[in-house]
């Protein structure tokens, strides 16, 4: 008898489609932002210490550093993201500022924008503030 293949095959077909979800879900928070006048900045901006999902710069403010969350509902959206991944985030957004000095003048920001189905995108700015 030959092993089930189909798990493993599956959860690939699962991680691939929360990639393809997770992908559109950031175009729509990008769209989203730039309609309210942010420019992108970077877009899954990868560092040695985590990746953020948007960079913008805020119409005449501090560069926001955005993580999208797409859940059934936004409140569950908003409250997902955890201390140990707004660390991660504040760390990388770290190391984004200091290879930038131009755009560290402006000063820093951490928003979440929630997605869930059949609702407009949810912007919550200046989510919350590192620690470190």
């Amino acid at each position: 008898m030959l092993p089930d293949r189909g798990r493993k095959n599956d959860r690939k077909n699962d991680r691939t489609g929360a990639e393809r979800h997770g992908r559109s879900s950031e175009s729509l928070a990008a769209l989203w932002l730039r309609l309210k006048g942010y420019r992108i900045l970077a877009r899954r901006l990868k560092t040695h210490v985590g990746e953020i999902d948007l960079v913008a710069a805020a119409p005449f403010g501090p560069v926001c550093f955005i993580e999208v969350k797409a859940r059934a509902l936004a409140r569950a959206a908003a409250e997902s993201v955890g201390p140990a991944q707004q660390t991660r985030i504040a760390r990388a957004a770290s190391l984004y500022l200091a290879s930038r000095p131009h755009l560290a003048r402006r000063g820093a920001r951490f928003d979440i924008v929630a997605i869930a189905p059949r609702t407009l995108p949810v912007h919550h700015r200046d989510a919350w503030r590192p620690e470190i």
